[in-house]
């Protein structure tokens, strides 16, 4: 049995992935993990709750409990990048850097330094051992699998790693929790952005960015309103546009299908089909895999360009440099956002993914 260290958040998943390591015998301390202090209040982080729920646990448990502040590699190795991608126009994913940067990184670090063996956390995935490397796979609930989150972890970082949930669904997970007691078991999942929490977006970003309101357009170029800043738009969005009763449109909604960065200008067409939401193709960069390599130059698999989007089967081609990869869909995909993630998977294994750079 190992010494290992679970990240607990405070929610049922990681309290219920620090029970069964516990009842396997592992010799486990709990580490809870404050990444965010800016405005570190009632009214916007959950910190102290958490911290609070985490605590509760550990002592139903017995186990040794650790509080670690990881702020200032947050704010270093995944918030600027998240300001960065925002201000470029684009729509970032932080869970997927806070994966690679903080959960397996800096709270890897930590209780390595420690003396820890392991870490576990209570994602909803697989690992498996095989001789070219440690495998990533799908959880065995696909609504909750989680290793499109994952998919830039390397080998380094997925060694030492634990997923005691990987073969749950949620009800099983609720149920455990329930039936052994856990002070959270019914505390409902959390949302919002990686460990700042639930806010009105809007207003959270405009006290790290100004706002700059233009024009929005039509694919023809014809205005039709005003926009608050096109960073708190996103490809496909249909509500909190702010357009409606144009002369001479019909009634269909209006959706983002695209913005003019360089002319300030938020395009929107009618129709949640409409042919500018859709793309055949991509390039992504930068790339990661989870054994180190691609599998080949030129393959196919199965993606998905969003966390639950079902897989839609591809080819994947390296560029010259094998620094980025053009994804060809064999069906045209909607909504497809610079700055989200496409990731890769083949018979259940998540081979790694990159950085949507744009469509083609």
């Amino acid at each position: 049995m190992a010494r290992v260290f679970v990240g607990l958040s405070g929610g049922v998943d990681s309290a219920v992935a620090a029970a069964l390591l516990v009842e396997q015998g592992h010799a486990v301390e709990a580490v809870f993990m404050k990444n965010w202090e800016e405005d570190d209040t009632a009214d916007y982080c959950s910190a102290a709750a958490d911290l609070a729920e985490a605590q509760a646990v550990a002592d139903r448990l017995g186990v040794r409990f650790w509080s670690v502040n990881f702020a200032t590699e947050y704010w270093e190795r995944v918030f600027a990048h998240f300001l960065a991608e925002y201000r470029a126009g684009r729509t970032p994913n932080p869970d997927v850097l806070c994966n690679r940067e903080i959960k397996f990184r800096a709270f890897l670090d930590y209780a390595l330094a420690q003396g820890a063996e392991a870490i576990a956390t209570g994602h909803y995935a697989r690992r498996v051992d095989h001789a070219d490397g440690v495998h990533l796979r799908q959880a065995a609930d696909a609504d909750k699998d989680q290793t499109y989150f994952l998919h830039a972890l390397d080998q380094s970082q997925l060694r030492p790693a634990l997923f005691p949930l990987g073969e749950l669904t949620k009800p099983q997970v609720r149920e455990i929790a329930r039936a052994r007691g856990l002070p959270n078991h019914a505390r409902r999942d959390s949302t919002g952005i990686c460990f700042i929490g639930e806010r009105r977006f809007r207003d959270f970003l405009q006290r790290y960015l100004p706002a700059c309101p233009g024009d929005i357009r039509t694919p023809d170029g014809t205005p039709i309103g005003r926009h608050d800043g096109l960073m708190y738009y996103t490809l496909g969005q249909r509500h909190g546009i702010g357009v409606g009763g144009v002369r001479g449109a019909n009634d269909e909604p209006w959706f983002v299908v695209g913005k003019d960065l360089e002319r300030n200008t938020l395009v929107v067409a009618q129709g949640h089909d409409h042919p500018l939401l859709y793309s055949a193709s991509l390039l992504a960069t930068p790339l990661t895999w989870v054994l180190g390599t691609a599998p080949a130059a030129d393959f196919r698999c199965a993606a998905r360009c969003r966390h639950r989007q079902p897989l839609q089967p591809c080819t994947v081609t390296l560029t010259a440099d094998a620094c980025s990869a053009r994804v060809r869909f064999d069906q045209p995909q909607r909504a497809v956002t610079p700055g989200q993630s496409v990731v890769f998977y083949r018979d259940g294994d998540c081979l790694g993914g990159g950085v949507i750079e744009r469509t083609e």
